[in-house]
């Protein structure tokens, strides 16, 4: 096991894995931008190395200067958490080029499955219903001919696509014309690579993906699925497990599906596996996350495994102890992404508690809401023995919450969950207007 973990990441997800270090007995190492230097992952932490400006290519996504600062302070390990370098393929291979550990999957698997082709492909043949589309179009020619030969509406992606962002939603060749070289400025913008690709639009669905953990020794556990259909702007706010639309027979066929496909493309690390789930109930491969999720923690509260202490575990050549056998998927959790509004000074925070009520955030009284980076300040996550109960804590730890001094979505979420088409298990992605 690794003496020394390095967390090149910052706000929320820094804190978490700082608390997973510290109950493992690793010591760690938190890095920092110069906007960042009161920030609670950098006080948390055994040792904190300032990396460089406020903009995030100046320090969180400056591989050098990370890679620098585990060599200074001896970390055996890197975890990048989610965001930043989590995807990178190079920055993965700089850090075994310098003998250190990349946590998660290796740079060739990375750049493999990175390319969504050739990881469509890889799934289709391991058995997955994928979702008709083509491969990165270089031309807007090629894109219209190609999107009539799937029929409109079709979807036009990112290659190197995540977190929502590089997709649009088109209907017809005038609208594919306007939105190419916009959409493909938008991916050289937000990932350095401009390449598209198209995909048939499946509506109404929901977005269900299913939490993997897999060894290097070949194992491979599913830890159920969540239901990410709650979204505005393809960005996620209200996640649960297990979803209201999905039965236990297709759980279990999904569930069988998905680790037979990560044994057989050999993937090794914590993955999600990404689908549309249409109308008729059937499942449409998307993507593959390679990374820990923003969600991770409501699948934790669900099934008592906690993702990040595997990922450090598989990433130092532990197996897993136990099968799917063992897996937990009964009660209900749900989780409400609190996400701020503006800027500002938090005056007073108050975190809702009770059993089993988690509220995983970077917030401490008296800090400043940064401009620089994503406005995610925590995620609120309740579990309970029914949905119907989960609603009633979520509801409760909601009206609970206090955060004073920065404006933030409480009230939004709190009007989701009390909104019928939610309590009824009954909503798909237009439920926010997302289409």
């Amino acid at each position: 096991m690794f003496s020394k973990i390095l967390i090149a990441n910052r706000g929320e997800i820094a804190v978490r894995i700082i608390r997973a270090c510290k109950e493992m007995g690793i010591a760690t190492v938190a890095v920092y931008s110069t906007a960042d230097r009161e920030a609670f992952h950098v006080a948390l932490a055994d040792q904190a190395v300032c990396i460089g400006g406020p903009e995030a290519t100046e320090s969180y996504l400056n591989e050098s200067q990370i890679i620098s600062a585990a060599l200074m302070t001896g970390a055996q390990a890197i975890h990048p958490g989610y965001g930043f370098l989590s995807e990178n393929a190079h920055f993965a291979g700089l850090c075994r080029e310098n003998g250190i550990v990349f946590i998660g999957p290796d740079p060739e698997s990375m750049e493999k499955f990175a390319d969504k082709a050739i990881l469509k492909e890889l799934v289709d043949d391991a058995g997955l219903p994928v979702i008709p589309g083509t491969e990165a179009v270089p031309t807007l020619a090629e894109a219209i001919t190609l999107a009539n030969k799937i029929g409109y509406p079709v979807m036009l992606k990112a290659c190197s696509g995540g977190g929502g962002r590089g997709i649009r939603l088109i209907r017809s060749d005038e609208e594919l014309t306007r939105a190419f070289p916009e959409a493909t400025q938008e991916a050289v913008t937000a990932f350095g690579d401009g390449a598209l690709y198209l995909e048939k639009y499946i509506f109404p669905a929901r977005h269900i993906e299913l939490q993997i953990l897999a060894d290097e020794q070949g194992h491979v556990v599913c830890l159920g699925e969540r239901d990410c259909s709650l979204q505005r702007r393809n960005q996620k706010l209200l996640e649960e497990t297990p979803s209201p639309a999905v039965s236990d027979k297709q759980r279990a066929k999904m569930i069988r599906l998905v680790t037979r496909a990560a044994k057989k493309i050999g993937y090794v690390g914590a993955g999600t596996m990404e689908f549309l789930y249409d109308a008729k109930g059937s499942f449409w491969f998307m993507e593959m996350n390679l990374r820990l999720q923003v969600e991770h923690c409501v699948t934790e509260m669900l099934t008592s495994v906690d993702i990040v202490k595997w990922q450090i575990r598989i990433a130092a050549g532990i197996p897993l102890d136990f099968d799917q056998e063992q897996v937990r998927l009964t009660g209900s959790s749900m989780e409400c992404r609190i996400n701020a509004r503006g800027i500002g000074r938090l005056n007073m925070l108050h975190v809702p508690g009770g059993l089993n009520v988690r509220f995983d955030t970077c917030l401490i009284q008296g800090m400043t809401m940064s401009p620089y980076y994503d406005s995610l300040m925590g995620k609120l996550v309740v579990y309970a023995g029914s949905r119907e109960e989960a609603l009633r804590k979520m509801r409760a730890a909601l009206c609970e919450l206090v955060i004073d001094g920065i404006p933030s979505n409480v009230n939004e979420q709190l009007k989701i969950v009390e909104d019928e088409r939610f309590t009824s298990g009954n909503y798909d992605l237009t439920f926010l207007g997302n289409k």
